[in-house]
Order: C-alpha cells, then structure tokens, then sequence
C-alpha cells in the first residue's frame, strides 16, 4: 500500500521560499511517477512538478518554470519541491502524488492520471 506524507507548507512573504517534502513507502515497483500538484479555494487541482524515478521527464507548469524545482532522494525515500520567488497566486494546498509506471513511461500532469495521494501540505504566500 503506497503512503505518501507531504510536510514543509506554511506562510510567507512574496519573494520567499519554502521547501516541501513528501515521504514516501510502500513504491514497491520498479518505477513511479511522481509528482506535486496544488489546488486552490475554487479551482481545480493542477500538476505543478512531475518526475519519473528515473529523475527523467521532469516536467513543469508554465507559471512555476524557473522558481519550483522538484527532486528525490531515494534513500530517504523522499521527494522534494523547492519553492523560490513564490507569490500569492501560490497560495494553495500542495498535495504529493505517484502512480505506477514503467522504464519508459510517460508522465503527464493530468490528476486523474495519479492513484495515490497524500494529505497535502497548506502553503500560503501574502502580499
């Protein structure tokens, strides 16, 4: 059963940085994508970062490109997102997601491509 635990959000100021993490068990396959999406009051949930675990195919959403930086260190069994320059259109619930891939599997941004999730982390950004 795959366990995923993101933890990191909070508030800042526009122009600051979070780091989120996202740990994870139970990826008892050879290989996932992975992924961050967020979803704001109102709005449907969008992909922010994706990853294969082959740390290819990362892929990111243009109003993120060159801040967020998504990441993983398999030995600790987590996946990151480094947030730079956030401003408050940010402001959203940040949720962990992995679905089951293989060595040469695509990963999109579609959440409903993705069956597990985590909780999701708040992160909150003012002005």
């Amino acid at each position: 059963q795959v366990q995923l635990v993101e933890s990191g959000g909070g508030s800042v100021q526009a122009g600051g940085s979070l780091r989120l993490s996202c740990i994870t068990s139970g990826l008892t396959l050879s290989y996932y994508c992975l992924g961050w999406f967020r979803q704001a009051p109102g709005k449907e949930r969008e992909g922010v970062a994706i990853m294969h675990t082959r740390g290819i195919r990362i892929n990111y959403a243009d109003s993120v490109k060159g801040r967020f930086a998504i990441s993983q260190d398999s030995t600790k069994n987590t996946l990151y997102l480094q947030m730079n320059s956030l401003n408050p259109e940010d402001t959203a619930m940040y949720y962990c997601a992995a679905k089951e891939s293989w060595f040469g599997g695509v990963c999109v941004s579609s959440p409903s491509d993705y069956n597990s999730w985590g909780q999701g982390t708040q992160v909150t950004v003012s002005s």
